[in-house]
């Protein structure tokens, strides 16, 4: 009966909205805001809208190989980036951040870095309310900016107001001080960045120095092979988690009958 009377215990205290900002433990994540979505999840939210489907399975499968990656070594901090605008990044952010929470351990942290195109709070029904660009310039507490989403687990730090000077605002002191006591501070939390393509601006070449690893959205058939390797010399081969070819059908169309009678 003790732990399950610890567990309530620790359900209400993380279910608190506190206005004044308390000391934080290792063993607790911070509060989060409790704002009500103004809208639906978006439906290319996957592993919500589309639930055992192939789509929704290929999430599951690149959580695993981030959760158990074969040298033994969780990179938690991870950018998930593009070449170019329009490949995806973002919807594959958002999926695999709520695949990872919905693991039975792990909490993510989802933040939109891309001051000059944020969509990440759309993804989960929310309107772009304060966030990064006030934690790092108004000085503001991350427990009063975070949201706690309505997935279990799974904490968004939307990018706030919109920045004059993305580069330098994300290659700043500050910057680098909060991923480092994010991850620090909290051993089962996995940080999930969507910044901006690496081809049409300097901020993911930028934020690359202070990650654990970077997932590439290209989109299969239209990304010049040329415009990848560019942007994976950018990075450095050594910080390369993986390729993500978003709209590649091949596979799909090969096995897709096999899937859909496997899974009846």
């Amino acid at each position: 009966m003790g732990k399950i009377s610890d567990a309530i215990e620790k359900s209400k205290m993380e279910k608190a909205i506190k206005a004044d900002p308390l000391p934080i433990g290792r063993d607790h994540p911070p509060p989060a805001r409790e704002l009500m979505p103004q809208g639906r999840y978006n439906p290319k939210l996957v592993v919500l809208s589309g639930e055992g489907s192939f789509e929704a399975e290929n999430f599951k499968v690149m959580r695993a190989q981030i959760l158990f990656p074969k040298n033994g070594i969780r990179r938690r901090i991870i950018m998930v980036t593009s070449v170019f605008p329009g490949e995806g990044k973002t919807f594959v952010a958002a999926n695999l951040a709520v695949s990872i929470a919905q693991g039975i351990n792990e909490h993510v942290l989802l933040v939109d870095c891309d001051f000059r195109r944020p969509h990440l709070h759309t993804m989960l029904g929310y309107s772009n309310v304060a966030g990064l660009h006030e934690l790092l310039t108004e000085k503001k507490e991350l427990p009063d900016l975070l949201i706690k989403t309505g997935i279990d687990k799974l904490s968004l730090l939307p990018a706030g107001s919109p920045s004059k000077n993305p580069s330098e605002l994300l290659s700043s002191k500050e910057m680098k001080e909060f991923l480092i006591n994010v991850r620090e501070r909290y051993d089962d939390r996995f940080i999930i960045v969507d910044a901006a393509p690496i081809q049409v601006t300097s901020e993911a070449g930028v934020l690359s120095n202070y990650v654990d690893g970077v997932l590439f959205v290209v989109m299969a058939g239209k990304t010049p092979r040329e415009a990848i390797q560019k942007s994976i010399e950018k990075v450095g081969r050594e910080k390369i988690i993986g390729i993500v070819f978003n709209g590649y059908e091949q596979s799909f169309k090969r096995y897709g009958n096999y899937y859909k009678n496997y899974y009846k």
